[in-house]
């Protein structure tokens, strides 16, 4: 099972594939797309939507885990941010990928067991869940494979719960 991860934004999109096999986890890539700020946002959007089409049609994921936010006091951002969000959404519906959406917390409790943690914890335990010999960076692409790690461990969740219900 192999699951793209995304850690959204605007201005960086964080991606990371990790693939299941075997119960093993391993990162076959990670990185960013960084958008100009001097672009439009309509520009930077269109962005996004080309490269992660690309990664979506070369390494062609089973399921696309894209962390759920939430926003206090900077709405600017948030607009930004959940525009983002929304075209990699459509993307992912064209593409007919399915969607898992964990929170914060969720990421960090399948991470490292616990839903509080630093990111500097959850740095450390994706490099070692996934055998890496450093810590991704930027840390945008260290969160989009904790994301994927997360979104692997809640896609098997949803569908023993759709079995369950089957039957």
């Amino acid at each position: 099972m192999l699951c793209l991860g995304i850690d959204p934004g605007i201005g960086r999109v964080g991606f990371g594939y990790v693939d299941e096999e075997g119960g093993e986890l391993s990162g076959l890539a990670f990185g960013c797309i960084d958008t100009d700020p001097d672009l439009s946002v309509q520009d930077r959007l269109n962005m996004i939507y080309d490269e992660i089409k690309n990664h979506i049609n070369t390494i062609r994921p089973d399921v696309l885990a894209m962390e759920r936010l939430f926003f206090g006091q900077n709405l600017t951002t948030a607009e930004n941010v959940w525009q983002a969000r929304g075209v990699i959404l459509l993307l992912a519906a064209q593409e007919r990928l399915p969607i898992v959406e964990p929170t914060p917390s969720q990421v960090k409790m399948a991470v490292c067991g616990y839903g509080k943690a630093s990111k500097s914890q959850v740095q450390e335990m994706v490099k070692c869940i996934l055998s890496l010999e450093s810590v991704p960076k930027p840390d945008d692409a260290a969160d989009a494979l904790a994301i994927a790690i997360a979104g692997l461990s809640l896609w098997r969740i949803e569908r023993l719960r759709e079995c369950r219900n089957e039957g």
